[in-house]
C-alpha cells in the first residue's frame, strides 16, 4: 500500500497491470462515524479478504473496491472505437473486474491486430488471444 490520491478515475481501460490496494470507502450519511463534518473517507487494505471483512462488519461502508495502476490502457469514447492510450493512471475498479486476467506484453498488440477474433473483447476476457 501506498500513499495514492483519494479522488481517481473510476473503471475503464479494459486491462490492469497492478493492485495497488483495496479501498472500503465510508459514508457519514448512510452511518459510519463521522471524522470529518459528513465528508466521505476510505480504508486501505492489503488483501481483499481483510477489506471484505472491515465492510461486513461496519455500517455505512461500500464493498471492497481495487486501487488499480494502468501502465497504459484501451479507452473506447465511443461503442467500438478503441484508443491505445500509453500513459499511467490510477483507477478504482469493481474487484470483479480483476477476473479478467493481468495485462501482459502482447495483450493490447493483439486486441488491435487486424487478426484480432470477431468479438476483440474475448482477448481481454483471456478466452482468446
Amino acid at each position: 500500500m501506498g500513499n495514492y490520491p483519494a479522488y481517481v478515475k473510476s473503471g475503464g481501460g479494459y486491462v490492469w497491470d497492478e493492485v495497488l490496494e483495496y479501498r472500503v470507502w465510508c459514508y457519514p450519511e448512510k452511518g459510519a462515524p463521522d471524522y470529518d463534518n459528513g465528508d466521505d473517507y476510505f480504508y486501505v487494505f492489503d488483501t481483499y479478504e481483510d477489506a471484505l471483512e472491515f465492510s461486513e462488519n461496519n455500517v455505512g461502508t461500500t464493498p471492497p473496491i481495487a486501487l488499480i495502476l494502468q501502465k497504459e490502457y484501451i479507452d473506447e469514447p465511443e461503442p467500438e472505437h478503441y484508443i491505445h492510450i500509453k500513459e499511467e493512471r490510477l483507477t478504482e475498479w469493481p474487484v470483479v473486474f480483476l477476473n479478467r486476467p493481468q495485462r501482459i506484453e502482447t495483450t493490447i498488440p493483439n486486441f488491435f491486430s487486424p487478426n484480432a477474433p470477431k468479438n476483440r473483447l474475448n482477448i481481454l476476457k483471456g478466452i482468446e488471444e
